[in-house]
């Protein structure tokens, strides 16, 4: 009889033990009503805008700590480079960009590199928080769009955060035919198109984008921040992208 006493508490342990790891299972496929918000968006984050610095660069102070923040998909003219002078529309651009969102809460949408090589966080900027990211909702609240939308800034792509990149080439392309902002500007630059490299890694102003020719003969081009950006003695200059795509080039992966 102890024996089958034994035998019965022993398998009622077991059932409980099976009870329990069926229900801790269950507890693990939480169903989306169960999620925070941070796990339902992995990729955005809460920010408070603490300066501005130029027109596609902020400083912020994100999950207790201040970041710089460097706008992915588009780049405004210079007005803060150290070897550079200010280029037109770059005053423009960052009183646009203040306006938007000095003394304010954003949210900072990252795609699949976090970082670029100066140590920047890289983020798409949203005024209100995402819910569809229709394209509707990209237009009106994302600051990437808005500055695309209006004239202020030119798409610059770095593989690989690509996610919206569709977008904004529509966005550029509505600015230039309409001749918003920078591309209202009376200037070989505004009007587009591309210009012989100089021989040397330089670019003339208004044609910052790289086009070179590998030894696969691939027509590829490199765009201002990109890894071999630098070092690349462009065979081609191009005011942007959407004119290096028109020749044939297709952008650096890196």
């Amino acid at each position: 009889m102890a024996e089958g006493c034994r035998r019965h508490l022993v398998w009622k342990s077991l059932f409980a033990l099976a009870s329990l790891a069926i229900f801790l299972a269950a507890g693990c496929q939480l169903s989306p009503g169960d999620v925070s918000s941070r796990e339902e968006d992995p990729d955005l984050l809460v920010a408070k805008v603490v300066r501005i610095i130029d027109g596609d660069t902020i400083l912020v102070k994100v999950q207790g700590k201040e970041e710089r923040v460097r706008f992915i998909g588009m780049d405004t003219p210079e007005t803060v480079h150290p070897t550079q002078a200010v280029q037109p529309y770059g005053p423009e651009a960052s009183a646009f960009t203040a306006q938007h969102l000095e003394d304010r809460s954003i949210y900072l949408e990252l795609d699949v590199q976090e970082r670029d090589r100066y140590g920047r966080l890289l983020a798409y900027i949203w005024l209100e928080k995402p819910k569809t990211r229709s394209d509707q909702e990209i237009r009106s609240s994302m600051l990437n769009a808005i500055l695309l939308l209006e004239g202020y800034a030119q798409i610059m792509t770095v593989p690989p955060n690509v996610k919206y990149v569709d977008h904004f080439l529509q966005y550029q392309r509505e600015a230039r035919e309409g001749g918003k902002g920078l591309w209202g500007l009376d200037s070989e630059a505004a009007r587009g198109g591309s210009v012989p490299g100089t021989g040397d890694e330089a670019c003339p102003p208004g044609y910052p984008i790289k086009g070179n020719i590998n030894a696969k003969k691939e027509k590829i081009y490199h765009v201002p921040g990109g890894a071999y950006y630098d070092r690349t003695k462009p065979k081609v200059c191009f005011s942007t992208e959407e004119e290096a795509r028109r020749e044939g080039f297709r952008p650096s992966q890196r």
